[in-house]
């Protein structure tokens, strides 16, 4: 008896910490859900604090939730509400976490992604410190498909990081170019699906972000891609 086809897989390069990656994801999976539609994500790191030697400045991360939570208050984002000591200086370990995940022991691309959507909503939404591993172990603990107990094994083993650094220094290449870009089979590309966005200025000089449009129908437009019969 042969084996059940695999979903297909859409390849998704991000930072954590990414509020347009995180709308991205969000409205993928949203539609794959209302569909009943079966997907892999294959997530791979796209870590900003490494591509610009510095944390993600909470002053462009925060107009950029305003905008993003404007257009899709389903989101259930909120600006951070947690002591301002606790704001997350580095999405690294979380990042790790996420692509220790992928290992069939732990919960595989679908115990990975789940990981990935519950870090995303625990920053966002709850305002939680996920740079710690007690909070990124918590979050697994929630997760169907993660065995939060191996995560922990494979954390305390550095699982992850050598991943993390060798996509860096893949995305680094004229490939990928930004947080998010997602890839998926036939030949797709997008760098930031659905959004329509210009910086005023430049957010280091007072500057806000402007969300022009934001487009979802991508995500139906990839799903239907997905869909069709392999040649």
């Amino acid at each position: 008896m042969s084996a059940a086809p695999q979903p297909p897989t859409v390849t998704v390069w991000s930072d954590l910490g990414c509020p347009w990656a995180s709308l991205a994801l969000h409205t993928l999976r949203a539609a794959a859900r209302e569909r009943a539609q079966d997907i892999l994500i294959d997530h791979r790191a796209f870590p900003l604090e490494l591509f610009n030697d510095q944390p993600t400045p909470k002053f462009i991360v925060d107009p950029e939730i305003v905008v993003i939570s404007g257009h899709r208050p389903d989101l259930g984002w909120r600006l951070w509400s947690g002591r301002e000591s606790d704001y997350p200086s580095t999405m690294l370990p979380a990042m790790e976490a996420v692509q220790a995940a992928k290992d069939p022991s732990v919960g595989g691309l679908r115990g990975s992604d789940e990981l990935d959507a519950g870090l995303r909503h625990a920053f966002y939404a709850e305002s939680r410190c996920i740079s710690i591993p007690s909070e990124i172990l918590a979050v697994a603990a929630a997760c169907a498909h993660v065995d939060e107990h191996a995560l922990a094994r494979a954390m305390e083993r550095g699982a992850g990081r050598a991943e993390v650094y060798a996509q860096w220094r893949v995305a680094q290449g004229p490939g990928i170019q930004g947080s998010p870009h997602l890839f998926a089979p036939g030949g797709y590309a997008s760098h930031n699906p659905g959004a329509s966005v210009r910086w005023a200025a430049p957010p280091d000089r007072g500057g806000m972000p402007r969300l022009d449009r934001y487009d979802p129908s991508w995500a139906a437009e990839l799903l239907d891609h997905l869909a069709e019969p392999v040649p």
